[in-house]
C-alpha cells in the first residue's frame, strides 16, 4: 500500500533558543530539517515526503526527488491540513511527523506502517515509568497513578482518507493528530516507541540529538 510522509516544519521553535528556528539549526553536519527529511526519503516504503514550511522559508527547502514542498499555517493543524492537500494522487497511508524529531529510525517508521495493515491509525509511544507528582508553589502537592500513561511520539500514521476527513471535521486546537483521529472515532494502535526518537525542545536537546545521529552514522 503506497505511503507518504508529511513533515511539519512551519513553526518558530522559540523554546529551543538560538537565532533561528530549531529546524534550520545544524547538528551532525547538516540542518535538523535535512536529517528528518532523509530519515523518510531513505525508507524503502515511503513513496513521497511532503515538507510543510513557513512561507518565508520556502527557498530554503532541499532540492530532492519525491519531495513536495508546501506552505504551512499559523497553527499546527493548519500546517497538517496543508500537507494533506499536497499529498500526491494514489497514496493510501500517510505518516505525520514533527521536524524536531530528526533521530527517528527506520524501525519505528516500519512499525507504524505495518500497524496500518490492520488499523486506520497507529502511533509510537513510550510507557511512563517515572513517578508522577503534582506541584504547587514549588512544593509537591500530590502524586498521580502512572498506570496506562504513555509519552506520545511521531510519526503518527493513518489511512489518508480517514485522517483527512477527521481534520476537516475537527474544531478547536489539538495537541497532535491522534487527538484529531480519536475525536472522529478512529482507533489508534500503539506501537513501541524509541527513547532515541527525542523531540528537540530545549537547548540541551541539540547535543543529545547530535550524539545519537553521530553514533548511528559511525562517527
Amino acid at each position: 500500500m503506497s505511503t507518504a510522509a508529511i513533515i511539519v516544519a512551519a513553526g518558530s521553535g522559540t523554546r529551543a533558543g538560538g537565532e533561528m528556528p530549531k529546524q534550520w539549526r545544524e547538528i551532525a553536519g547538516q540542518s535538523v530539517v535535512l536529517h528528518t527529511v532523509q530519515a523518510f526519503r531513505t525508507h524503502p516504503k515511503i513513496d513521497y515526503v511532503i515538507l510543510v514550511l513557513h512561507a518565508e522559508d520556502l527557498d530554503r527547502a532541499p532540492d530532492m526527488p519525491e519531495l513536495v514542498v508546501t506552505t504551512g499555517g499559523h497553527e499546527r493543524a493548519e500546517s497538517v491540513g496543508a500537507g494533506l492537500k499536497a499529498v500526491p494522487f494514489g497514496i493510501k497511508n500517510i505518516l505525520i511527523h514533527d521536524v524536531a524529531r530528526p533521530c527517528v529510525s527506520h524501525s519505528t517508521i516500519s512499525d507504524v506502517i505495518a500497524a496500518l495493515d490492520h488499523s486506520k491509525g497507529a502511533s509510537p509511544a513510550l510507557p511512563v515509568t517515572d513517578a508522577l507528582w503534582t506541584g504547587s508553589d514549588g512544593f509537591v502537592s500530590g502524586t498521580k497513578d502512572r498506570t496506562g500513561l504513555y509519552r506520545a511520539q511521531t510519526p503518527q500514521g493513518f489511512h489518508l482518507d480517514a485522517i483527512t476527513a477527521a481534520h476537516a471535521a475537527y474544531e478547536g486546537t489539538a495537541t497532535d493528530d491522534v487527538e484529531v483521529a480519536r475525536a472522529a472515532g478512529i482507533e489508534v494502535v500503539i506501537v513501541a516507541g524509541d527513547e532515541n526518537n527525542l523531540k528537540i525542545t530545549l537547548p540541551a536537546d541539540f547535543a543529545r540529538a547530535e550524539s545519537i545521529l553521530e553514533r548511528r552514522n559511525g562517527h
